[in-house]
């Protein structure tokens, strides 16, 4: 099969596309033919291992794990002779930070990693509804929010932003988000009551006061956003920000009137059936900006991190020639 493989840590350029054998399933395990995946800023992190602290996750010297990707969406076409939750034709979908070797043409996994795709998502969906929204749901369970609150979204439109902005709007709260000029439309429609276009005006000089910003993006610092916060208000960036303060700030706040939270993940088993609801319910539609082929996938990395895409980057893993119509749910 095709995967996309990189030995060392590196650039997007040096990501090649090779032939290697095809998984085999352990007793308890399923083999997934994969129909679509994401190049995400988890993917990034992984491929670079930027910031350093990766390094000690991921392998020190080397990565453990030489095939690229960690989200996916696919169809089970085997199954260990112990698992008894899937069956053959299943449509599945899951996540894995640590790295789900799923930017290939088909991938193994343990049977408490891979979800159901609810019935009116396809596989590009499903696949673009992973990763940001994992993280955005840590976002909104690390706090709570009550009716009549005002919250900042920095960086609505990227992966995690955009899931954010449509879970956020489930509560009756005040929303302002930051955007470039061309996405006003598309934040307005997932939900945003104020924007502000960064390309004209920086949402940190306002005189507006929220219960909760929310940088989804990281890229800014407690420090710029203090005077934003009400009393009681919260900082919670996405980053570990400049010298990793975003890890030791929450200690640091504990007992001051405007504290500073990391979002530390949930698991999966949290954060994917979330998310399923939110999709079979229409609450949550996730944004795509562009769709690369594996054989692209060097400038799809390219392309994510430079931080400007919009929603999730897709990498079609299904041939033209091949079909894609939905298997039937059992």
């Amino acid at each position: 099969m095709k995967a996309s493989v990189r030995r060392n840590y590196c650039s997007p350029r040096q990501i090649g596309i090779e032939q290697v054998e095809k998984p085999i399933p352990k007793v308890d395990e399923v083999l997934i033919r994969v129909h679509a995946s994401t190049v995400n800023r988890t993917d990034c992190a992984n491929l670079t291992a930027k910031p350093f602290i990766m390094r000690f996750i991921l392998g020190l010297f080397k990565p453990r794990k030489i095939i690229l990707g960690t989200d996916f969406a696919g169809e089970v076409i085997s199954i260990g002779k112990n698992v008894k939750s899937f069956n053959i034709g299943d449509r599945v979908f899951g996540f894995n930070d640590l790295g789900a070797e799923s930017q290939a043409g088909y991938l193994t996994s343990g049977i408490k990693n891979i979800f159901s795709i609810p019935e009116n998502i396809n596989y590009k969906q499903a696949a673009a509804s992973l990763e940001g929204a994992h993280y955005a749901y840590s976002f909104i369970h690390k706090v709570k929010i009550k009716s009549g609150q005002s919250i900042l979204i920095n960086g609505a439109t990227g992966g995690i932003g955009s899931a954010l902005l449509q879970f956020v709007r489930q509560y009756d709260v005040k929303i302002t988000a930051t955007c470039n000029t061309k996405n006003i439309s598309l934040i307005q429609s997932l939900g945003a009551d104020k924007i502000f276009d960064y390309t004209k005006e920086d949402f940190r000089d306002s005189n507006d006061k929220y219960d909760f910003v929310f940088d989804a993006v990281g890229k800014s610092t407690f420090g710029e956003c203090k005077s934003l916060l009400k009393e009681k208000g919260v900082y919670i960036s996405s980053e570990l920000g400049p010298y990793s303060q975003n890890i030791f700030f929450p200690l640091l706040t504990s007992m001051s009137s405007k504290k500073v939270i990391f979002p530390i993940p949930y698991g999966t088993h949290k954060t994917i059936p979330y998310i399923s609801n939110h999709l079979e319910t229409k609450k949550f539609k996730p944004v795509i900006d562009r769709e690369y082929s594996l054989e692209d996938i060097s400038k799809a990395y390219e392309y994510v991190i430079k931080g400007q895409k919009t929603g999730s980057v897709l990498i079609n893993l299904i041939l033209k020639n091949e079909s894609t119509t939905k298997p039937k749910l059992h």
